[in-house]
């Protein structure tokens, strides 16, 4: 027996080097705890780590999310402040990312009249740049504001949501690539929107298309109604669930086709047979706790599975605490006690867009056409599975 302990230490350095440099095994497994950022550094050790970090990356489907409420910096809000942390303890590796943040603040309005005027508005393309600049090249990011966020706090898909409409705010839904999942962003504004847009966006001739989340900006502007018309007409007759809302802005991508003020629409077109949905809505004559938590009760005959299911709330700016007289967080609290493993996020817009539709044996329309899915003083619940 050799009892020199040099010698000992030098036997188990040789043992693990010998198993971290040969045994795929056990180098997948270790990988399986080290986060996306880190797991893409090590994949350029050897060709072993580079093959075991790639499989580990193919079985990381789940997607996730970063969300953040509270006083921003000066010059930063207060989502990318958080983001710029968290991101690099993701265990997946984004290929779409949906962010919402509240208006008030990203567009400098609150900001500049809480503070000196001369300071630089959070909507500085600085900012923009830095959002996109923590996310790989190949990720597709789609930023959007909005008067009120609706935002499941990191860390926990049980976590309970809570809806805000003051103060900064927002969340960042990374999507990574999943089997039998297609995510195709669009943008579109009067210049560009055409039927080629659609059929190249997917949401027309499409027989795997299966959701569309859309957001209309800038929609009061002349012509904007038109124009929304126009993008809900082919989508109202095809067999996909329709949810969305009208926002304040968008902020990424930058706009190139259409100057400031002008309107438009972005949104994301969930493709793939591991797609489902369904959603309910949340009439004006929906004004107690009891009768929001009844409606959102009718999700259940989707039976949707838990896991890679969001929910989707998108209220209109005069629902919320005002609503139902001083009580907050109604609708967001119903939604728990009905589904209190999925995570929520949404937004309070100026208008919402959807319907009833319960997805069961076969997709069926909602009504047919362009104004059956547009509504003011409602709410729009919707869960979204991801396979």
């Amino acid at each position: 027996m050799d009892l020199n302990p040099e010698s000992s230490g030098t036997s188990q350095d040789f043992n693990a080097e010998y198993i971290l440099s040969n045994v795929a095994e056990v180098v997948e497994r270790i990988l399986t705890f080290v986060p996306t950022k880190s797991l893409l550094r090590i994949a350029s050790v050897c060709r072993l780590w580079r093959n075991c970090a790639r499989r580990v990356l193919r079985t990381q489907q789940r997607l996730t999310w970063v969300s953040a409420f509270g006083p921003s910096l000066p010059d930063v809000h207060v989502l990318c402040g958080r983001l710029s942390e968290e991101v690099e303890k993701v265990f997946l590796l984004p290929k779409t990312v949906l962010a919402v943040v509240d208006s008030h603040a990203f567009n400098g309005q609150a900001y500049c009249y809480r503070q000196n005027k001369a300071k630089k508005s959070r909507h500085s393309p600085d900012t923009v740049e830095q959002l996109n600049h923590l996310f790989p090249r190949s990720c597709d990011v789609m930023g959007i504001s909005a008067p009120g966020i609706v935002l499941t706090p990191s860390g926990s898909h049980s976590g309970a949501p809570v809806e805000h409409q003051d103060g900064d705010a927002g969340f960042a839904l990374m999507f990574p690539s999943i089997e039998g999942v297609n995510i195709r962003p669009f943008h579109f504004c009067r210049k560009t929107f055409s039927e080629t847009a659609l059929q190249e966006a997917g949401l027309v001739d499409n027989p795997d298309l299966r959701v569309v989340l859309l957001f209309v900006y800038e929609a009061y502007k002349t012509g904007g109604a038109r124009f929304l018309n126009q993008v809900l007409e082919p989508l109202a007759k095809s067999k996909a669930l329709i949810a969305g809302g009208i926002v304040e802005n968008v902020f990424s991508p930058p706009r190139q086709c259409c100057g400031p003020g002008a309107y438009g629409v972005v949104g994301l077109a969930l493709s793939g047979p591991r797609v489902q949905g369904a959603s309910v809505l949340l009439e004006q004559d929906v004004g107690t706790p009891q009768e929001a938590e009844a409606t959102i009760q009718r999700l259940k005959a989707a039976s949707l599975p838990e896991r890679n299911t969001l929910g989707f709330m998108f209220a209109c700016v005069g629902r919320g605490h005002n609503y139902y007289n001083n009580m907050g967080n109604v609708e967001a609290d119903a939604f728990r006690k009905v589904f209190p493993n999925t995570p929520l996020f949404g937004l309070f817009g100026n208008g919402e867009i959807g319907c009833d539709r319960i997805v069961k044996e076969d997709y069926t329309l909602c009504d047919g056409d362009a104004e059956s899915l547009q509504h003011a003083f409602t709410t729009v619940m919707t869960l979204v599975h991801l396979g």
